[in-house]
This record gives structure tokens, sequence and C-alpha cells, in this order.
């Protein structure tokens, strides 16, 4: 596969992998193989929470608002 990136993208990524100690083309590897992994897992977690809701899995708004609410306070 071949990746076109402009000049401009070139630099940063040239400049990002010499702070991360490695080369450009390892850093887009890199960086890809993080997306796909956290891809995966969001996808897996959609499907998984579609799957609740068709079987009538729900929590009440009240309960989700206080669940929201608990995690700013942590």
């Amino acid at each position: 596969m071949e990746l076109n990136f402009t000049p401009e993208q070139q630099a940063q990524l040239a400049q990002m992998a010499t702070k991360a100690g490695t080369v450009p083309e390892q850093l887009v590897t890199d960086v890809v193989a993080r997306y796909l992994d956290e891809e995966a897992r969001f996808l897996a977690a959609v499907e998984k929470g579609i799957a609740a809701a068709e079987r009538g899995e729900f929590i009440e708004e009240e309960e989700m608002d206080a669940r929201v609410e608990a995690m700013f306070k942590a």
C-alpha cells in the first residue's frame, strides 16, 4: 500500500518520529495499528450495546444521569 502525504505532513511525521526515537515509516505503522485496535474495540462495544438494546436491557434516564454525574465527580 502506498500513502501520499503533503510536504507539511511529511515534515511533521519526521519531527514526531525523531522525538519518538523511530523513523516516520515505523511511526505511521504504529499509529495505524493502534487506530485499528481501538476501532475494533469501539465497534465491538457498539455491537454489544445494540444487542443489549435488542434484548430490552436498558437503564432508566435517572440512573444514567447519576452515573454520568458520578463520573465527573471522580
